[in-house]
């Protein structure tokens, strides 16, 4: 996927013209993932989370709270005066938390279902969140389009997870065992052409880069490898079982960026949306390089606790 991703950001970046056709088409493509990705949430597993909520409430707080006000200050004191670059690096830190983490905390041998509580949490409150965060942080420096940002959020995220997760209800699982592998490949297909889509609105910058961009990845990078630091911390810190250290980390540290370069571009200028775009140059990376580390770290504490 990291590699699918960076062939993606070239050819958006190398073809604007004929590719940008296709950003029109972006927020159905969206809810179309999204609603795959949604049809494998049952009541079951959602109930063995919620009775242990102490992980989700924790992400939710971190990701939805104190990641966008850290992003809003120290983006003011590395690029004040630039306030659509502070609000691309607020909104990339507001967005859901990315569908992705179920995968990589499967992999790294975490508490599966309180992935899926996180993330059908973030999904549901972030067409509210986001508005709200972007009007407390920015709104006297940047013009927030509140309502129609709700109505694209609910459209693109929290419409189609409740559709998928309600399906998967109804058909008593077939949807999640079944229809969810059969829309898989047209899924995965749809990643590339939003990522792609996305990027031909910040190609004039990519092709002529500056200090600035330069900063902006780099920043982008650090504060998206301290999320994941965050998250093992926050686990380590509150004594959370040893599974549910891959759900807390992988929920700090992930973005649904997707979701965030949809709404960068349709609300704000380039310059919002580079910063937006800027994570999945590491995003998949850090969870690949983070996963192996949680792995063992579970794996320690499974010795310790045997010995």
């Amino acid at each position: 996927m990291p590699i699918v991703i960076l062939l993606s950001l070239a050819a958006g970046i190398a073809f604007p013209d004929q590719i940008g056709r296709l950003r029109s088409l972006v927020p159905v493509l969206f809810a179309i993932m999204t609603f795959q990705n949604s049809l494998t949430i049952s009541l079951s597993k959602l109930k063995r989370a919620i009775t242990s909520p102490a992980p989700v409430v924790m992400v939710l707080l971190f990701a939805h709270a104190v990641m966008p006000v850290a992003a809003y200050c120290a983006g003011s004191l590395l690029f004040a005066g630039e306030s659509d670059v502070i609000a691309g690096l607020v909104l990339e830190y507001s967005v859901p938390v990315a569908t992705s983490m179920v995968m990589w905390v499967s992999l790294s041998r975490g508490n599966t279902a309180t992935s899926l509580a996180i993330l059908l949490a973030s999904t549901l409150i972030c067409p509210f969140s986001i508005p709200f965060t972007l009007n407390t942080l920015l709104g006297a420096s940047i013009e927030v389009n509140a309502a129609g940002m709700i109505g694209d959020m609910l459209f693109m995220v929290a419409i189609p997870a409740l559709a998928g997760f309600g399906l998967n209800e109804l058909t008593h699982g077939w949807a999640g065992k079944k229809l969810a592998l059969e829309l898989s490949p047209i899924a995965r297909l749809i990643v590339p052409l939003i990522v792609s889509a996305n990027t031909t609105g910040i190609a004039v910058y990519v092709r002529n880069p500056t200090p600035q961009l330069a900063a902006i990845v780099a920043f982008v990078g650090l504060f998206t490898a301290g999320a994941f630091v965050a998250g093992i911390g926050l686990a380590k810190a509150s004594r959370q079982k040893r599974d549910e250290l891959a759900p807390i980390a992988f929920g700090c540290g992930m973005r649904n960026i997707s979701a965030g370069s949809v709404i960068a571009a349709s609300y704000f200028p380039a310059e919002t949306v580079f910063p937006v775009m800027a994570g999945v140059l590491f995003q998949q990376l850090l969870a690949a390089a983070f996963g192996k580390i949680i792995a063992r770290m579970t794996d320690s504490d499974k010795e310790e606790a045997s010995a």
